[in-house]
């Protein structure tokens, strides 16, 4: 009887295997040559201007006198200067922690409690009357302001008056200029916070809210431990930019009060465009300018050297 060996079957001849795909990243440099490029005439060439000419003494016109360090040295002594920068810190309440209190607030009611009992409707138009005031130009906001605490005929006065107060020169008082100054910018900057938050809100799950009304949380416990915890990236760039706003504010001081009385609203952008512009000190000015640009640099870093260290946490 034979026996018939197990037919053996051929294997498979295999192809040689497909080399993987590189990915293809050059091109996306062409999309952000127009940034680049912008960002290098705009910002980058005029601050290193700016620094090479912070080192020298030079009134724009004519050859600029070199001088070396002497410029810093000069302003680390000036009192005016670290005037400007206390000044500078009060705004800083009133432009950046202030309004991100009272936006944080402002939005949780609006999104937990307004749209949910009125509706989205009503809570969308609160939204937009509270930004109205950064959709103002800065010069139009100041002058305004500047009527109603105007000292004679102003609309401040003129109210107080009916509780029998004395009229009082809100903007040209030393002791009243730079409070009057930071009302106004609570007043301007508020919105801003209130349409960011709003928008962070938007993600939140609602079942999160439903959840703890239902096991009885009140609105306070539902904005501490829902609302905050949810938003905090929003929180870290509403403080960070209205911080750098509050840095280098200058326009409602130049409308308001030009820096004064006797520098009581004084801050470091309205003193280097001082020496800019009105004593033709260019050096010094520019000197001002790039100690202010660093310090914004350094509040930047450390706000997102925070943030980091949040999310890795997190």
């Amino acid at each position: 009887m034979a026996v018939h060996a197990p037919a053996v079957r051929p294997k498979a001849v295999r192809g040689p295997e497909p080399r993987p795909r590189r990915r293809r990243t050059g091109g996306y440099w062409v999309f952000l040559l127009p940034s680049a490029v912008l960002f290098t005439a705009v910002i980058l060439v005029p601050f290193l201007m700016n620094i090479g000419i912070s080192f020298t003494r030079w009134q724009g016109i004519g050859d600029p006198r070199w001088l070396g360090i002497d410029n810093y040295t000069r302003l680390f002594a000036d009192e005016r200067f670290w005037a400007s920068f206390r000044n500078n810190l009060a705004l800083i309440v009133a432009m950046a922690i202030v309004p991100t209190i009272v936006g944080l607030v402002l939005a949780a009611t609006l999104f937990d409690y307004v749209g949910r009992k009125f509706g989205p409707r009503t809570a969308g138009t609160l939204r937009a009357a509270y930004y109205l005031p950064q959709v103002l130009p800065v010069a139009i906001a100041g002058i305004v302001w500047g009527w109603i605490m105007h000292p004679r005929y102003g609309a401040l006065n003129a109210f107080l008056g009916l509780f029998g107060a004395e009229p009082r020169s809100w903007l040209g008082d030393p002791g009243w200029a730079l409070p009057s100054v930071m009302l106004i910018m609570v007043w301007f900057q508020i919105g801003y916070p209130v349409v960011i938050f709003m928008a962070g809100l938007q993600r939140v799950d609602p079942a999160l809210y439903e959840a703890a009304e239902m096991d009885g949380a009140s609105w306070w416990r539902r904005f501490r431990h829902i609302t905050i915890p949810q938003i905090r990236p929003e929180i870290y760039v509403v403080l960070l930019t209205c911080t750098i706003a509050a840095l280098k504010v200058f326009g409602p001081i130049f409308v308001l009060t030009r820096g004064g009385p006797g520098g009581a609203t004084l801050v470091p952008s309205y003193f280097s465009y001082q020496n800019f512009f009105e004593k033709a000190n260019v050096g010094y000015g520019a000197a001002i300018a790039t100690v202010l640009t660093l310090v914004i640099i350094v509040v930047t870093a450390f706000f997102l050297r925070i943030q980091d260290n949040e999310d890795g946490q997190s």
